[in-house]
């Protein structure tokens, strides 16, 4: 694999600690602004809307710079964001520093995709992307917990500049290592076409939706662990650590079968989410069975990412800078979905095992959304599993690399 790949992962992995890193730090966040948990939580909503307004916008905004020049600057943009952060003299201003980071977020995810897509041959597409979201992963694993923890120690400032110091490197990397380019050849008019296709609409669906059981487990496994399992608080970090690890370890095996086939990916994909999310509602009164099912859980949910994310960039060939970051968008509205429905559920009485059902409900909805996908391809003669757009992408007909 192509070293700008490594430099695509790293950018990522600093986004991926921001983004979650946040929830650790509530407490302190609170203290420090004199504020209460839930206002100091507005942060972790408000960066997850950011991403969803700002993958799009920005990635429009800078439609006809080389990609190489967009992902310089929208690293520099991320330092920038976290410098601010870290300098934040009041909670409006901390506001501030996420949103901005959030918008740096989506369109470097989106844009960093189209990248890492077109540093391989189009055979190893799939591959390339999950390696990048790879970056996401390890965030779980190592940057949260090491980001929470020196938060704690040293002040939540101090998480802010490591941050900003992991995307100075990663700055570092991409000017080294990725590819320069030409200006795109595709207009944003040309790009924003792609959209009135019912395929790539339904593409985005498949992610908001199959992506939503996901966090809705996440979002409430500790409540589930010591409420239901009857785990310790201590424990819960070790749990979670190998629901990461899972997770790290699924984004490369997805990458491999998306490659070979698309859509019977997709499709099994999805479908695992919901057993694994059934299986959890089986193993949570015994504690080494919700291990297995939690890690197992975190393995199927990576490796859904690289799978939707090149299901979007084959459904809109024409478009990939634009499809990719709408894409990052449809991943956090299933953020956002997934939790606010779970929530609704433990709210209403339902138990902390609730957003289970959820999930299962949520993982079979996006199966019927990929098998209508799958359905209207065959019905309009296109191969199920994207071959029609990767020989196209081997003929020349997708933009080359820093484009």
């Amino acid at each position: 694999m192509p070293l700008a790949l490594l430099a695509l992962a790293l950018g990522a992995f600093g986004i991926g600690t921001t983004e979650f890193v946040i929830a650790g730090l509530l407490p302190d966040l609170a203290a420090d602004f004199h504020t209460s948990i839930p206002t100091a939580g507005l942060l972790v909503s408000g960066y997850a809307f950011g991403v969803v307004a700002g993958a799009p916008l920005v990635t429009a905004l800078g439609a006809r710079l080389p990609r190489k020049t967009l992902l310089v600057g929208l690293m520099a943009l991320f330092v920038a964001a976290h410098l601010l952060s870290a300098l934040a003299p009041s909670f409006g201003a901390l506001m501030a520093g996420r949103i901005v980071a959030s918008f740096a977020h989506g369109a470097y995810i989106g844009v960093g995709s189209v990248v890492a897509a077109d540093l391989v041959r189009p055979e190893k597409r799939a591959s390339a992307i999950a390696l990048m979201f790879t970056g996401l992963s390890l965030a779980n694993v190592l940057g949260v917990p090491l980001g929470t923890f020196l938060g704690q120690q040293l002040g939540w400032r101090a998480t802010f500049w490591t941050v900003a110091a992991i995307g100075v490197v990663a700055l570092a990397g991409v000017v080294l290592l990725v590819p320069r380019g030409g200006r795109p050849e595709t207009r944003l008019r040309h790009e924003l076409a792609a959209f009135r296709s019912g395929r790539t609409w339904l593409a985005l669906a498949m992610t908001a939706i199959g992506w939503a059981p996901v966090l809705g487990v996440v979002t409430y496994v500790a409540p589930l662990l010591t409420e239901v399992t009857g785990f310790s608080k201590g424990a819960v970090p070790i749990v979670m650590t190998l629901l990461g690890v899972g997770m790290l370890v699924g984004g490369p095996i997805g990458g491999r079968y998306a490659d070979r086939a698309l859509m019977p990916s997709v499709y099994a994909l999805l479908g695992g989410l919901a057993v694994v999310s059934a299986a959890l509602l089986g193993a949570a009164h015994n504690k080494v069975a919700v291990v297995a099912a939690l890690t197992a859980f975190g393995v199927v949910a990576s490796a859904t990412i690289p799978a939707l994310q090149t299901r979007v960039l084959d459904q809109a060939a024409g478009a990939p800078a634009m499809a990719s970051a709408a894409n990052v968008a449809a991943f956090n509205l299933g953020n956002a979905v997934g939790p606010a429905l779970a929530g609704l559920t433990i709210g209403a009485g339902f138990g902390y095992t609730s957003p289970l059902w959820v999930a299962v409900a949520l993982a079979v909805a996006g199966l019927a959304v990929a098998l209508l996908s799958g359905a209207l391809d065959r019905r309009a003669g296109h191969p199920a599993d994207g071959a029609a757009e990767r020989s196209a992408a081997s003929n020349g007909a997708v933009e080359p690399v820093g484009r």
